[in-house]
């Protein structure tokens, strides 16, 4: 098959959730297909970035673009001006006439089966074709994430912003996924909210994977009180979680245990974070790092404070991977076939997270007999190849549903 896959970013480097899905998955789709990877390319992306495409795709076309730095003059401009625009700001920046008119060109000069919109933002460039067959590949329900900004602020300003992009992205997102051939969700609970929400019925699900020859215990011996988070901290949903533990969570831990630490591990964390890790030495906060390996395999316990969130979270899967026992809230395991008590501990009030942490590290047994199940459930059940081989015959259904549609 012959697939034009839109997206508005490099993987490399593969440093957070949506790259790991998309790069994980394309590794697999491309030995058997024949994929152009068109996208928004940042100029300061190395050329490794652009090099290193040949791993996913057969071609590439990069269109060159420049995001504002957040909290620059252009930044600002830019919220203010969204503030008349029908489209959230997350949807708006990506707007590009340069992306358009190159997917466009490739539309017309090449016969592709089937284009494939990789999250919403490159549909914002992306001018529908009745008669070739598109699917859109959604790694969270958007709308869904405002909308928990929206409930979790206490600021009263913040809060109004929150509820306008969360209105605008819900429209925005309810008629991008009724313009599409078939809607394709990470998880059933997404599945059915955006069957639901946006009352479109070719939606479906794929599930998530983790590379287990990668991610896998690495044989060092934890550091008995310390707690590991990984993830982008740029990702707004991420740093809520750690303000959340860090004010709410880690006090009530360490009344008991005063020598846990937090070791926050993930790229490009804000001036708020490090005051909060500079004010307290109890954490850590690393910035980017090459491999997030070591970090997970040297703590006694991974947590996952998520109150804001969509989709499924790929840093579960690693941890569980590598055999370390996993507390979580309910949104932050949420679309995972997992269990409470069996894979993971899962505690929303701050009192109970902090609690199932105590116990973590205060029960051995316990912790081991948790990742030790955690682990056994990702490798029998969470290949990257089966999530691939799910997502094309989808994408094979609906091309042979066009085709059927155009000959009768």
């Amino acid at each position: 098959m012959r697939i034009l896959w839109l997206k508005t970013e490099l993987l490399h480097p593969v440093d957070k959730g949506g790259k790991i899905r998309t790069y994980q998955m394309l590794k697999q789709i491309n030995r058997l297909h024949d994929v152009t990877y068109l996208t928004l390319a940042n100029k300061q992306d190395g050329t490794d970035a652009f090099d290193s495409a040949s791993q996913y795709c057969a071609r590439l076309i990069p269109v060159l673009w420049s995001e504002p730095r957040k909290f620059s003059a252009r930044f600002y401009t830019d919220l203010a001006l969204n503030l008349s625009s029908n489209l959230p700001y997350a949807i708006q920046k990506y707007r590009s006439a340069a992306m358009k008119r190159a997917i466009a060109r490739e539309c017309l000069e090449r016969d592709y089966d089937l284009v494939v919109c990789d999250f919403l933002t490159p549909a914002i460039n992306y001018i529908h074709d009745s008669a070739r067959p598109a699917v859109l590949f959604q790694h969270n329900v958007e709308s869904g994430i405002w909308r928990r900004h929206y409930e979790t602020q206490t600021s009263r300003v913040k809060k109004a912003f929150f509820y306008s992009q969360w209105q605008k992205m819900y429209r925005y997102e309810r008629d991008a996924c009724r313009a599409f051939n078939a809607v394709i969700a990470v998880s059933r609970a997404d599945r059915d909210e955006m069957r639901d929400e946006f009352g479109i019925s070719e939606v479906y699900d794929v599930p998530t994977g983790v590379d287990t020859k990668y991610f896998r215990p690495l044989g060092s011996r934890p550091e008995p009180y310390n707690l590991v988070f990984t993830g982008s901290m740029d990702w707004i949903p991420n740093e809520d979680a750690i303000v959340y533990f860090a004010e709410q969570i880690l006090p009530q831990i360490s009344r008991r245990m005063p020598l846990v630490t937090l070791t926050v591990v993930g790229r490009n964390p804000s001036r708020r974070l490090r005051a909060i890790a500079d004010a307290n030495d109890q954490i850590k906060i690393t910035g980017r790092v090459d491999d997030v390996r070591p970090f997970i395999d040297a703590a006694s316990a991974y947590v996952v404070p998520l109150r804001v969130g969509g989709g499924t979270r790929l840093k579960i899967y690693e941890a569980m991977a590598m055999g370390k026992p996993v507390i979580s809230t309910t949104v932050g395991a949420e679309g995972l076939p997992v269990a409470d008590g069996k894979e993971l501990l899962i505690a929303d009030d701050p009192m109970d997270f902090a609690g199932a942490a105590i116990r973590l590290l205060s029960d051995a047994r316990l912790a081991e007999r948790i990742g030790r199940q955690a682990r056994a459930t990702v490798c029998a059940h969470h290949g990257w190849e089966r999530a691939a081989n799910d997502f094309m015959k989808i994408c094979e259904g609906v091309v042979g549903k066009r085709s059927r549609m155009r000959a009768a």
